[in-house]
């Protein structure tokens, strides 16, 4: 199973079926075209929708990290989606002079492992983590992530408490400058085996612990399938924890259409019902021969009528 850390280096680097080279925003659309309707039309149609719906699209970065990233933004555009995330400062730089945004920016060097559960890293994270937040302000970041770390022997109590008083004076800074931590809930049985922040009620229990509006929840709809399912009444009844939503197909982590178990429209119109006005980023890794394709009917199927 691919996770986010190994895609860059291998996700797509045989099999990635866009078309070679494209140049201008109209022949994006003609590689965005699926076989039965017309890209373009979908776009628009999408807009609308959007314009009703409360909450707004974006794609994660490196689920088409083998597409040069102007290319994505033209996509994006093209698809009527405003964010694309997961990017670090100089490639937010470049999104935004395209008018697009990144609703949630990348943590520093990016560790998914060592994390704010285990005081032997609390001080690299801190340090990492202040000279990072000024950065994003100045380029209009409302989102970070950031992740619990894996357990490595550390009881989910003890990692939780340890979490709130490594993340303490991050969120502090955060909240004076007005940008939220999101942790991201990732499933530990199949991808990120030990990770800690693996089922909602511990995040959960985390942010009451820290107490903030500062620092909220990743809800990735894919990993809390596999970990834990009931995914409606999970969102429904924790919704006010959650600043952000990932999605993914389960099993697989690929398309989220008939393929795969999850009735994306029905959560979407859960999300939707919650008053949602934030991002709900697709991150399935695309297995079909035009990738964007599945990008284009990922978004249709994620936007309400």
């Amino acid at each position: 199973m691919m996770d986010r850390k190994k895609a860059i280096k291998r996700i797509l680097a045989s099999a990635f079926g866009v078309p070679a080279v494209k140049e201008t925003i109209s022949d994006v659309s003609d590689a965005l075209q699926p076989s039965t309707r017309n890209a373009k039309t979908l776009a628009d149609g999408v807009s609308l929708k959007a314009s009703e719906q409360g909450y707004k699209h974006s794609v994660c970065r490196w689920t088409y990290s083998a597409v040069p990233l102007e290319k994505l933004c033209e996509v994006a555009i093209e698809l009527n989606i405003d964010s694309i995330e997961l990017l670090n400062p100089p490639d937010i730089k470049k999104i935004q002079q395209r008018g697009l945004t990144c609703a949630v920016a990348n943590s520093v060097p990016l560790s998914l492992t060592e994390g704010f559960n285990n005081p032997n890293y609390h001080a690299k994270l801190q340090k990492d983590y202040s000279q990072l937040i000024p950065v994003l302000v100045d380029l209009g970041i409302q989102n970070l992530i950031c992740f619990s770390g894996n357990r490595q022997g550390i009881g989910d109590q003890q990692g939780m408490e340890q979490c709130a008083i490594g993340l303490d004076p991050i969120v502090t800074l955060a909240q004076k400058h007005g940008i939220t931590l999101v942790m991201e809930l990732l499933n530990s049985k199949v991808d990120h085996k030990d990770y800690q922040c693996d089922h909602t009620a511990w995040g959960v229990g985390l942010c009451e612990k820290i107490g903030s509006d500062n620092f909220k929840l990743l809800y990735d709809i894919y990993h809390m399938q596999v970990m834990e399912g009931d995914i409606i009444a999970t969102i429904q009844k924790y919704h006010p924890y959650i600043a952000h939503y990932h999605t993914a197909g389960v099993p697989g982590r690929n398309e989220i259409d008939q393929s795969q178990e999850l009735n994306y429209p029905a959560i979407m119109r859960a999300i939707q019902e919650t008053g949602f006005k934030g991002h709900v980023a697709q991150e399935f890794i695309p297995t079909a021969e035009n990738k964007f394709d599945s990008l284009a009917k990922a978004i249709e199927l994620c936007t309400l009528s």
